[in-house]
């Protein structure tokens, strides 16, 4: 089992940047898929990015490609989103999650964090 605790959340103007961390804990992390998914109120989850647990395989949601970039330290048991040209409709909770299976879908991942706010004004 995986845990995980994300940071990096906040407030920011349409058209900035934010880096969301996550670290995990726990055996063989390097052998779990990781990814991101966020959930806005009212709305259902939509996955962001997932990464397989090799670094070779990467999925970004079409909302979000070209603007965010996640990456995978297996050394330091870390990931990361480094999320650019955020707008409006980017605000979120946002959700660090893995699981032993890679799956584009990072929304059905087994294990999850807390949940990071980020909100992003216009």
């Amino acid at each position: 089992q995986v845990q995980l605790v994300e940071s990096g959340g906040g407030l920011v103007q349409a058209g900035g940047s934010l880096r969301l961390s996550c670290a995990a804990s726990g055996r063989a992390f390097s052998s779990y898929a990781v990814g991101w998914f966020r959930q806005a109120p009212g709305k259902e989850r939509e996955t962001v990015a997932a990464i397989h647990w090799s670094g070779g395989i990467t999925y970004y949601a079409v909302s979000v490609k070209g603007r965010f970039t996640m990456s995978r330290d297996n050394a330091k048991n870390t990931v990361t989103l480094q999320m650019n040209s955020l707008k409006p409709e980017d605000t979120a909770v946002y959700y660090c999650v893995a699981d032993t299976r890679y799956n584009s879908d990072s929304s059905i991942y087994r294990y999850r964090g807390q949940g990071t706010q980020v909100t992003v004004s216009s």
